[in-house]
Order: structure tokens, then sequence, then C-alpha cells
């Protein structure tokens, strides 16, 4: 039987214009404790970085790799408070001349410091390079503060 409303005497009919919103709003609820429960269990794809603070001590003694901007590698040893002349080196002659600055010390570490502008890539490469050939105590050269 469709939803008509009479009008006192008169023959006329006419349609009930009313939407019925408890259904709507059943569903509405529902939907809404769904993704109450579900909004803590997902996890967001943030990286968190470490942050760098001031060594405890440093080392007496570093080997320091420049990769230049350019991508040439120039390799100095820092002794001390003192620093000698970068040289110039290319990549396959990169692990000999690094065993020659430790001197025989496996525990001098070797430091790389690159430019802003180099591409990760080169950084990496120069990185692998060293610790497959067994160079123990590698590490990259940051900026202190902000």
């Amino acid at each position: 039987m469709p939803a008509v409303a009479s009008r006192g005497g008169r023959g006329r009919r006419r349609s009930v214009n009313e939407i019925n919103m408890v259904p709507f709003i059943d569903v509405m609820l529902v939907l809404l404790i769904i993704f109450m429960v579900t909004a803590p269990l997902i996890t967001t794809g943030v990286v968190d970085l470490p942050s760098v603070g001031k060594s405890q001590q440093r080392p007496s003694a570093v080997v320091e790799i420049v990769v230049g901007s350019d991508e040439t590698l120039k390799l100095r040893l820092i002794d001390g408070s003192k620093a000698g002349e970068p040289d110039a080196v290319k990549l396959p002659q990169l692990v000999a001349r690094v065993r020659e600055a430790q001197d025989g010390k496996a525990e001098v570490p070797v430091v790389i410091s690159a430019d802003r502008n180099v591409k990760y890539e080169s950084v990496v490469r120069v990185m692998d390079t060293l610790q497959r050939a067994g160079v123990q105590r590698v590490g990259l050269s940051v900026k202190q503060g902000a």
C-alpha cells in the first residue's frame, strides 16, 4: 500500500515527501566506529632520522676522503691538530692509498666528506669500495647544528 495522506473530504491524494533518516544515521554511526577503531592501527611512513651529537672523544688520527661537487676524490690524513694536503686519488687506487695512510693501524677511522650537491650514489660507491676491501671504521662527516 503506498504511503499517502488524505485531506479531509476531498478526493485528491498527495504523496508524503519525507525521507526516513534512521537507516542513514545507523550506517554513518557504524562507519564512524570502524574508522575510530582502525585509525590507530595504521602506521605512517615517517622516517625517524638520528640526530647528530658531539662525540665524547675525538680520535687522534683520521683519514678523510673528500668527494667534490664534480665527484673527484681527494684523500688527506688529519693527525692530531695538523692536517695534510689533500691528494687527488682515483676510485681504483683508493683502498691502497687508505691503507697506506692508516699505516697498518686498522683502528684509524676513515671519514667521507661530500659536497651537498654530490649524488648519493657517488658517496655510497666510495663507502662500498672501502667496506668490500675490509676497511673497518668508515663513517660520514656531517655539519654540526641546524
